[in-house]
């Protein structure tokens, strides 16, 4: 019969399955965070900044028009020439608008690249998720039933032990001689 396991690290596999427990417990909402932040990021784009750097723009335009029409005025007037600060004005309010419009441009731009840039990395995360709440449990469950297998393995008592050498006043066979007694020379 061949001889009995020694089980000694039950204690080890308990260990690693709490932690695992432990790394899923705070994995699992780490990465439903990050979707979220995706779908937030996103409604921010199409949303918030969009809407934001539209009324910018308007702003801006209307801010620009009144500064020409100031420094219009100021040239067909015949009562006083132009001033810098009016010309400069004009220029800021340019460069303003220039400014809201290319944010505008970039945003849509974003807007219109934002999914195929972030689908890729957001299947991986999906997949990673899978792992965690289907395959990662699975190995959660059989930890605990090798667990509790080796457990009960190594609380059964050992079977008593035959005898492997035969008793001195038994009749023991010697092969082809037939069996001999205790006493007796041959």
């Amino acid at each position: 019969m061949p001889e009995r396991a020694h089980v000694t690290s039950i204690d080890a596999l308990e260990s690693f399955r709490a932690s695992l427990i432990i790394y899923l417990a705070k994995a699992r909402p780490v990465l439903e965070e990050v979707a979220a932040d995706v779908v937030r990021t996103r409604l921010w784009l199409e949303n918030d900044q969009r809407t934001y750097w539209e009324n910018q723009a308007r702003l801006r335009t209307r801010n620009l028009e009144q500064a020409q029409q100031a420094l219009f005025s100021a040239k067909i007037s015949t009562l006083r020439q132009e001033t810098a600060a009016e010309q400069l004005t004009v220029h800021r309010a340019k460069r303003a608008r220039d400014d809201a419009d290319s944010k505008l441009k970039v945003l849509k731009k974003w807007s219109r690249e934002y999914d195929s840039r972030v689908q890729p990395l957001l299947k991986q995360i999906e997949k990673l998720q899978t792992v965690l709440s289907i395959d990662m449990v699975k190995a959660v469950a059989s930890l605990t039933q090798s667990i509790n297998s080796l457990a009960a393995y190594a609380a059964k008592a050992p079977p008593p032990a035959a005898s492997a050498a035969p008793k001195a006043t038994e009749e023991v066979p010697t092969g082809n001689r037939g069996p001999t007694q205790k006493g007796t020379a041959a």
